[in-house]
């Protein structure tokens, strides 16, 4: 199994040390668990939470020494981290760990020295003391989450279980992430960029007046729907249709469309046996051609590629 070790910087935020540990705890391939997650400290047992309890951390820092993903949780801002948890941190990045921080984790990360050069994010509220204490380091405080290269930052809080998920889905395909998503009642990975580059997925859902219209819209993907389709449907006109859809999710009605085509696209090559000429037909996407370049856009793979890579046979 992928090893995971969530390393407690004291006062940790208990909130975000639970995320990994139940998100990753929760994924399952072919009926087996995906992970196993160690919850590790410089100083194990008991430790200090950010809130009104303590928590009890089992190991120590030598589960970062065989971990493929090291991820730190938030603390409390200001807070100097244990040099071993910092050394912990960058020998795990130099064999070539996986390494993530939720929220204000990810000035763990800057005192290690392991954000040098790249952009990252962390809890809005603290994107600009991030790029003041540590120069080097771009924030990027109107995103959920950063994958540059091999190191990934989130956004504050919740927008951690977007984060995982979003691990999940590279490690084991949509279809695993999808399923821990419904037993977390949470929305399925939201779209973002490539693997390996900067991945900047949208907002959440700002309003809903629109909810029905996407809901209808997702069970006529490989429909030819138009604009004046899902207005139609809205009961509101074109402008007024894109104006909403921009306030409410990011994106314009054709965006994310597109983006729910491809996520389409991606589920069926994983569980089917289909032709490319049918997958890009129920999905909407229409010809073979466009659905290469799209899936090549947000994975870097072709389709058959990603098939080959995720295919899960059996899982629903």
């Amino acid at each position: 199994m992928h090893r995971i070790a969530l390393v407690a910087v004291p006062p940790v935020d208990t909130f975000e040390l639970a995320i990994p540990d139940m998100i990753f705890g929760n994924a399952r391939v072919d009926g087996s668990p995906a992970y196993e997650v160690f919850t590790c400290a410089a100083e194990p047992g008991r430790i200090a939470g950010s809130g009104s309890f303590d928590v009890f951390v089992p190991h120590g820092l030598d589960s970062t020494e065989t971990a493929e993903t090291v991820v730190v949780p938030g603390t409390v801002v200001g807070t100097q981290a244990d040099p071993r948890t910092l050394a912990a941190l960058r020998r795990a990045a130099a064999r070539g760990a996986r390494i993530a921080s939720i929220c204000t984790g990810a000035f763990v990360l800057a005192q290690a020295g392991l954000l040098n050069g790249r952009r990252a994010t962390t809890h809005w509220l603290h994107a600009a003391e991030l790029g003041e204490r540590f120069p080097s380091v771009t924030p990027q405080p109107d995103v959920l989450f950063v994958h540059d290269d091999n190191v990934v930052t989130s956004a504050g809080m919740a927008a951690g279980i977007d984060m995982c998920l979003h691990l999940i889905r590279l490690d084991h395909g949509a279809v695993t992430a999808n399923a821990v998503a419904r037993l977390a009642v949470v929305a399925p990975v939201r779209p973002g960029g490539q693997a390996q580059f900067i991945e900047s997925p949208l907002p959440a859902e700002q309003g809903t007046a629109l909810a029905e219209t996407r809901a209808w819209a997702l069970s006529r993907l490989g429909e030819p729907l138009t604009l004046t389709d899902l207005a139609a449907h809205a009961g509101v006109s074109i402008r007024t249709l894109t104006r909403r859809f921009r306030a409410e999710t990011g994106q314009s009605p054709l965006q994310w469309l597109l983006h729910q085509r491809v996520d389409r696209a991606r589920e069926l090559l994983e569980v089917t046996d289909l032709p490319l000429t049918r997958v890009a037909h129920l999905s909407g996407i229409g010809s073979v051609e466009s659905l290469r370049e799209h899936v090549a856009r947000r994975t870097g793979l072709s389709p058959s590629a990603y098939r080959t890579t995720f295919t899960r046979r059996g899982q629903s």
